[in-house]
């Protein structure tokens, strides 16, 4: 195939334990990642993330990381793909950090297992039924005029995610749940998922600061081995620098889609290689009418294997 292969660390969402540990059960490279992940927590990391009831779990989180990082190894090994950068939009930056070398694994996981219980705390008083909701199908203008209307109300709200051009994630209260889903159905669109704990807000810049000094104060990031792009405006990340600030800015700052999307393309990317449980960044048509993707999830892995 001509052109470039960039690998994609998704955005983490509800997940499969299932699908995850039959992956964990056969694979080599991540029984050795998660033995590894589990010594650097001090808990058995696939044990903890089966029990667990909360989508967003420490556990959970970790998990995530590591199957995606477990994932990028299989698709090198069994797919032969060598990625000329990598992105992680979202959550997906732990990822991208560790596979570009920026951070090393143990690092990322200790780091990762961190900023959870950190995020935990500080949403356990702090924005009382604030929440980020997904919803699809909904027009710029449509969406435009919906936050008007907040913004008239005096409702705080922010864009927190855009997936797409008619795919936003929105943080607001809760209690105004009903009246948003109303207004997106008026609007022809679909409501999908209610994060809670919320998340990529301006507002929540205390809980980057608190991130900066209790856990990425300690932290060593080297340059990357390969470009990482910034998820909100498709930058090229080539320092160690840089990758710091692009996992503090993930607090705060909405992620774009569509503009990494435009950075690939310009960049020559013509396959996407997304590598973990995803449903959003890999599947959206802004992704597939302009790439070759390439799912390389659990499930896929165990069907593809030679």
């Amino acid at each position: 195939m001509s052109g470039g292969t960039a690998f994609v660390f998704p955005g983490m969402g509800p997940t499969d334990a299932g699908e995850a540990a039959a992956f964990l059960e056969r694979d080599p490279v991540a029984r050795e990642l998660f033995g590894r992940a589990s010594d650097t927590v001090g808990y058995p990391v696939a044990e903890r993330y089966a029990e667990a009831d909360d989508d967003y779990s420490e556990a959970a989180q970790v998990a995530f990381l590591v199957n995606c990082l477990a994932l990028a190894s299989w698709a090198e090994r069994e797919l032969g793909l060598t990625p000329e950068l990598c992105v992680g939009p979202s959550f997906g930056g732990k990822a991208a950090a560790a596979y570009a070398q920026a951070l090393g694994f143990e690092p990322a996981v200790r780091m990762t297992a961190e900023i959870a219980r950190h995020t935990r705390d500080y949403f356990a008083t702090a924005h009382p039924g604030v929440v980020t909701h997904s919803f699809v199908r909904v027009p710029g203008p449509a969406q435009a005029e919906i936050m008007h209307d907040l913004e008239r109300r005096g409702i705080w709200h922010e864009l927190s995610c855009r997936v797409d051009h008619d795919f936003v994630m929105l943080s607001l209260p809760g209690a105004e749940l009903d009246w948003l889903d109303g207004r997106i159905r008026k609007a022809g669109g679909l409501s999908l998922y209610t994060m809670r704990p919320p998340m990529h807000a301006a507002a929540f810049a205390p809980l980057r600061r608190t991130v900066e000094r209790e856990v990425l104060a300690g932290l060593e990031f080297a340059d990357p081995k390969l470009p990482v792009l910034d998820d909100a405006g498709g930058a090229a990340l080539t320092t160690g620098e840089q990758v710091r600030t692009l996992l503090l800015d993930a607090f705060v700052r909405a992620p774009s889609w569509p503009s990494v999307v435009e950075s690939m393309l310009r960049r020559g990317m013509t396959r996407l290689c997304v590598t973990g449980q995803d449903s959003l960044f890999g599947r959206v048509p802004v992704t597939t009418r302009n790439f070759t993707v390439v799912a390389v999830n659990p499930r896929s892995a165990l069907k593809g294997r030679r």
